[in-house]
């Protein structure tokens, strides 16, 4: 099997890539959320976690708005990461996270990206318009009633959420508020600790949203 690159390797990539500050915590989101499922499904969290820290480290670069199967993003930064020697597996679930380039998501691990690469965006989305700041405030019915709401974070495809949580096999209440899960664990890194979280802050923040 081909040797996995380091943690430290990967950052540097999107560190090379990417100089947008939100775009690089939203891959740092999916990564959390990635290990957590690794975690949950007692897959290779390293594994998991490097497809969530890479997958759109060529945006930036190569954004893609004609949507272009086999150009720009997510392509080319797949073909510079086939360069480099990366993992076939990680490369496919990174091609499959993008529905348009019509890669199916054969594995556990494509699945598991593409159910959290968009949900993150509006977990985070979420937090942001909260007082604190923080993903402490936030829960799944949060999330739920924000997405209702199309004006709001609209980059963000609903569609996909919904896809995702089925392909994974999983609740989207739940799914959602795993994703939360994992963000909080990270919320420091992903500039989402806000204050202080108190007793029953994510509870009343579902009737807040």
């Amino acid at each position: 099997m081909t040797p996995l690159p380091s943690r430290e390797a990967a950052l540097a990539l999107v560190h090379e890539y990417t100089a947008s500050d939100s775009l690089r915590k939203h891959m740092l989101a999916v990564e959390a959320a990635m290990r957590a499922y690794a975690r949950r499904f007692g897959e290779d969290e390293h594994r998991w976690g490097l497809a969530g820290l890479v997958h759109d480290f060529d945006y930036e670069r190569y954004p893609n708005d004609a949507h272009s199967a086999t150009e720009e993003h997510p392509a080319e930064g797949v073909r510079r990461l086939r360069a480099l020697g990366w993992p076939e597996d990680i490369l496919q679930a990174i091609l499959g996270h993008a529905q348009y380039t019509g890669v199916a998501r054969e594995s556990r691990m494509a699945r598991a990206l593409f159910a959290v690469d968009e949900l993150t965006g509006l977990v985070t989305a979420t937090a942001l318009v909260r007082p604190s700041r923080s993903v402490h405030d936030v829960d799944a019915r949060a999330v739920r009633k924000k997405m209702k709401d199309r004006a709001f974070a609209r980059g963000v495809s609903r569609e996909d959420v919904l896809l995702g949580a089925q392909e994974l096999g999983v609740e989207l209440d739940e799914h959602i508020q795993f994703v939360i899960d994992a963000m909080r664990a990270a919320a420091g890194e992903l500039g989402l600790a806000g204050s202080a979280p108190v007793a029953g802050a994510a509870a009343e923040g579902g009737e807040r949203a």
